[in-house]
């Protein structure tokens, strides 16, 4: 229960990491945060090439290459982060460009995962799923996902290539996904929960109690309450620190009763 398998050949632990917030200013801190996943048993890596104008994806690399055997990493292209705004930009030639940006940044020949990370409302989604799967049929891409998208246009996409990952925002506080990973569960789709603890968990809100209770973390609950939700359920906490990363990872051991896992199913927006 603890292992999921992306597109039928990649199986991984079911709790991964969110590269995003490893501290690009200290290297030494994000290559030991990264060891320290890996050897906590986490085997996928979320990353993208807009995640510090590609720094993550070379802060990874430095700190896992060569890649423990069962490791994934994930990246992404299809959004650029000028500044503080983050822009969809899909054109196929971006694309490319940017797949191989990450292979040589990923120090790989092949990049295991590749996912669309924002639909481009200005270009055609075939045009954009159709440049990865040229990068696939070239070898340079293994498995397409997507990001913050409809289950109609997983749809879509599917009718250029399989879809094996779907990463949209879900969690406690925020199911607007829903009908998204209904549509995954039944296609057999990981679907990646990203910002999968809300942020400001209140003292008094329905995970905070059941946290005090069980002797656990707000945040161990609300991963414990996302891994038995779904079956395909493959959250990316990210953090920048061990205790924190050591936390979330502790939370696959964290048993939710019947009653505590329907009370806050039960909760429509879970006070924050």
């Amino acid at each position: 229960m603890h292992t999921l398998v992306l597109g039928g050949d990649l199986p991984v632990h079911r709790l991964g990491f969110g590269a995003m917030r490893l501290p690009a200013n200290d290297p030494a801190a994000a290559h030991a945060l990264a060891r320290r996943a890996a050897d906590l048993g986490v085997t996928f890596f979320d990353t993208a090439d807009s995640y510090d104008l590609g720094r993550n994806e070379e802060l990874l690399a430095e700190a896992l290459h060569p890649y423990p055997d069962g490791v994934v990493v994930a990246t992404k292209a299809g959004q650029c982060h000028p500044g503080d705004e983050w822009i969809p930009l899909g054109r196929p030639e971006y694309l490319r460009q940017q797949a191989e940006l990450s292979l040589r940044r990923l120090r790989v020949e092949r990049i295991d995962l590749f996912q669309l990370h924002r639909v481009d409302p200005a270009v055609p989604l075939a045009d954009q799923v159709g440049a990865l799967r040229r990068l696939q049929d070239e070898g340079k891409v293994r498995h397409v996902g997507l990001s913050e998208v409809s289950a109609a246009q997983i749809t879509e996409a599917e009718r250029i290539t399989p879809i094996v990952s779907v990463q949209n925002r879900y969690n406690l506080a925020d199911r607007r996904s829903e009908d998204v990973l209904a549509h995954c569960e039944r296609h057999g789709i990981a679907f990646l929960p990203w910002l999968p603890i809300a942020p400001s968990l209140r003292a008094d809100s329905p995970v905070a109690e059941v946290a005090r209770r069980l002797g656990v973390t707000p945040a161990q609950v609300a991963l414990a309450w996302l891994l038995r939700r779904s079956e395909v359920m493959l959250p990316i906490p990210g953090t920048s620190s061990p205790q924190h990363l050591e936390e979330n990872v502790d939370a696959v051991g964290v048993e939710l009763s019947d009653e505590d896992f329907a009370r806050l199913a039960a909760q429509e927006h879970v006070r924050l």
